[in-house]
Formats: C-alpha cells, structure tokens, sequence
C-alpha cells in the first residue's frame, strides 16, 4: 500500500472535489473510443456481408450458366472458335426478353485474350488483354468484380453503364480441364437494392450493440465512481491515523529486504566461484591425473613408465598448487601482470606438456589492457576447452583462436572430433560447460557451444573490453 505524508494527503484530499469524476471520464472517452469501434466493426461487417452477397450472387449466376452452356461448347475442346450451329443456338437462347434484361452481354474466352462468342458480334474472333478475373476462371475458380469500363473490349461496344462481371471456367466433361471461360454482365440494379438493405440493417445491428454495451457500462461505472468516492473519504480519515507508524514501518522492511538480498546474492555468487574455480582448475588436472594412470598401467618399458610417473606427478603437484592458491582468495597471482598473449601461451604449454598433444594457436597483437577478472575467465575458459577436447576428442585438432574487434574480445576453443581416452563425456561434464559460461556472463559476455560438420566441437566466449581497462 503506498504511504503519503499527512500534508501531501491534504493537498490531496482538497484536490478531490476538483477532479473530473470518473464517469464523467468515461462518458468522454468512452463514448470517442466506442464511436471509433462501432465505426470500425460497421464498415468491416458491411464490408464482409456485401463481399459475401457478391459472391453468392456469382456462385448462383454461374451455376446457372454452367448448366446450359457447357454442353453446347464442348467443341471447344478441339477448336478455335464455336460452330455455327451452336453459335445460333446460344443467340436463340440468349435474346429470350428475361435472360436479355439480368444478362445483357455475355462473351466466351479462350487462353490468350481470345473472344469465341459474344452477344456483341464484331468481338467474335478478336483478342484483347485478358482481364484478372478471365485469369482467375482460367485457373479454375469463379471470379466476380464490378466492369472496367475503361477496358478495350467495353470501349469497342460503348458499354456506358456498370456491371457485375462473373466469370465461369467452362470444363471438359472427360478430363475436366478449362477450356473456355462464359464472361456474363449481370445488372447490378437488383443487387445494389439487395446490398443497400444489408448493409442498413448491419448498421443499424452495429449502432444498437454498440449503444447497449455504452448504457450497461455507464450503469456500472456511475455505480462504482460513487462508491470509490465515498471509500476515498472514509480512507483518507483512516491512513491520516497510522501515516508515521506506516512510513516509519515501511522503511525498515525495505532496509531489510535490500540487505537479506545482497547478502544472499553475495554469498552465492561466492559459492558459484568456489566451485567454478575448484572444477575449472584442480578438478581437472586431477581427472587429466587419474587419465594418465592408464598410461602409466600400459608402459611397455621402465624409461615409459618413469616417464609416464613424473607426468603423473606433475599434474598432482600443479592442482595441489592451485588449490593452495584458491585458498588464499581464489586469485591466479602469476597472470595478473602478464599480457594476454603470454596468458594464452601459457595455458597452451602446459596443456601440451601434461597431455602430449599439440594445439595450434591463432592470435593477433592484442595490447590493449586488460582487467585481471577477464584474464582469469580467459585462463579458465582455455584451460576447460582445452581438457575437453583432449578429453573428449583425443586432442585431435586443437586450435585456440584469438581476436579483438574493436572493444570485443572473442576467444576460441575448437577439436576435429573423435572419440578421447575417456571414450564418452564424463558425468561432470555439464558442470564444466555451466562453469564456463557463468564464469563468461558474469563479466557480461556471452558463451556459446556448437558441432562442427567435421564431428568436432567450438566453444566460444565473447566480452566487452571496457575503455581504459587496466590490469588490476
């Protein structure tokens, strides 16, 4: 609940009376935002009722059509023009007075703009732009639009007055393709009286919904503005009362809040290091450790197995020494002054030296100054890679990556695949991969993992060097 001082309720309290009531908010942009709506929800029913009328209007005349004129031209199917005997036949049935005054014109097309029939007869045989819809029937559904009166072949007959056009693909009765396509200008007088009564009663349906959702609303907002009113007043005697006792309260659990949450923060955000660190670095020279054990089971000759045994030993000695370092604050001291190249090289040679294998390195000049936050996540992040592609790839094609674009610093880690001395990724692996990348987002960068069409695998961290950085 929010807490105001006594003096800012009575600036409040005096204010009250003064402010627009909320019904009167309502009434005023209610009525602009439902007058918008009704307008919107009219024109978009009217729209769809007229669209839908049209095209049951077309689908009604083309049924009609259809059913006399495609058995009269099938010829069609084999000529380039309609026979004489069925030309005849369709004038005798086209001038009867009823058809004549629905359907004053009617044209038969072919592919390519091409008049086979018309009521007009010096259109017969001549070619002109096929019209969308002639387009559309070709394709094999049912078109309907109002005439284009600028359209040659209306201008040729001086057709002045305008007509629904419907188109209706006329098929082969065997195969069922298109061949021809029936143009029929139907009068639009019926249909424009049919389409102004729909559209009246939508409107007059939209306006009364529209008007009885505005009554109910108004009702029930008329109710509830005088019923805050009267919980304002009787709310605003009350909080005067406990205002101090509520601020002072108020204050000390938010002091509380903040403090448990910074605590709690801080102290896992330290657990998260502890046990990055410990798995980033001791853990895995001790597994590289418990690796080489069976190499040292394997040596074929004492000079092998000595040899194998002080690598064994080296390994051991480095994670004790890590882990002494970590106890004295989780700190890598012997890269804190070092440039990021020398970084690189050394994790990279002690990579080589513990596990035998080669990594190729690929990096620039990189002198700008870095944090030692960052140095120590790129140390660990190259010291994770490079133990999992050993680990898992056998350290075939190890290749470390390095470049600054800019104020970005991307750094790679790459295998050619292959299965390792592990054979399959350990149960701690995932650990690994989660301590990479809590390790890369706490400094804001961003981790990424993918498989490379070869089998292999790219790991990769990017972070934001800030300007003027220095080693701290």
């Amino acid at each position: 609940m929010l807490e105001l001082a006594p003096s800012t309720w009575m600036r409040r309290r005096s204010a009250i009376p003064a402010t627009v009531s909320l019904t009167r908010q309502f009434a005023l942009t209610g009525s602009v935002i439902m007058l918008i709506a009704m307008i919107a929800a009219g024109l978009f029913t009217t729209e769809i009722v007229s669209k839908a009328t049209v095209e049951n209007t077309a689908s009604s005349t083309a049924l009609l059509i259809d059913s006399f004129l495609e058995p009269m031209i099938q010829g069609l199917a084999s000529e380039e023009l309609l026979p004489a005997d069925e030309t005849a036949e369709l004038n005798r049935l086209l001038r009867a007075d009823h058809f004549k005054e629905r359907f004053p014109h009617l044209e038969i097309w072919k592919e390519g703009g091409l008049i086979v029939y018309s009521t007009t007869p010096n259109l017969v045989g001549r070619r002109f732009k096929p019209p969308p819809g002639l387009v559309t029937a070709l394709a094999g559904d049912i078109s309907a639009e109002y005439a284009d009166l600028n359209a040659l072949e209306h201008r040729v007959r001086d057709i002045r007055s305008k007509y629904l056009e419907i188109y209706v693909p006329i098929r082969e009765e065997r195969s069922g393709r298109v061949v021809a396509v029936a143009e029929i200008h139907e009068s639009t007088a019926p249909l424009e009286e049919k389409l102004w009564w729909l559209r009246l009663k939508s409107w007059l349906a939209v306006v009364g919904a529209t008007a009885l959702i505005m009554v109910g609303l108004f009702g029930i907002v008329y109710r509830g503005n005088k019923l805050i009113r009267l919980q304002q007043r009787q709310l605003h005697e009350r909080l005067v009362e406990i205002e101090h006792t509520s601020q002072h309260n108020h204050i000390l659990k938010d002091r509380a809040q903040r403090a448990s949450g910074r605590v709690a923060e801080l102290t896992e955000n330290y657990l998260r290091r502890i046990g990055a660190d410990l798995h980033d670095g001791p853990a895995q020279l001790i597994s590289l450790a418990a690796l080489t054990v069976e190499h040292v089971r394997r040596a074929q000759t004492p000079a092998k197995h000595e040899e194998e045994l002080q690598l064994l030993n080296s390994m051991l000695s480095e994670a004790l020494r890590d882990i002494r370092i970590m106890s004295k604050g989780l700190m890598l001291p012997e890269i804190e002054g070092l440039p990021l190249p020398e970084v690189i090289k050394r994790v990279t040679s002690n990579h080589e030296r513990r596990t035998g294998t080669k990594v190729s390195i690929h990096c620039g000049d990189i002198s700008h100054p870095l944090t030692h936050g960052i140095k120590i996540c790129v140390y660990r992040f190259l010291q994770e890679g490079l133990n999992n592609a050993f680990r898992h790839a056998g350290g075939n094609g190890q290749a470390v990556t390095c470049r600054l674009d800019d104020s970005v610093l991307n750094m790679v880690v790459q295998d050619d695949g292959g299965m390792g001395i592990g054979g399959h990724a350990s149960a701690d692996s995932g650990l690994g991969l989660f301590g990479m990348r809590e390790r890369v987002e706490s400094l804001g960068g961003v981790f990424r993992v993918s498989h490379l069409p070869s089998g292999g695998t790219r790991v990769e961290m990017s972070v934001v060097v800030a300007e003027g950085s220095q080693d701290v």
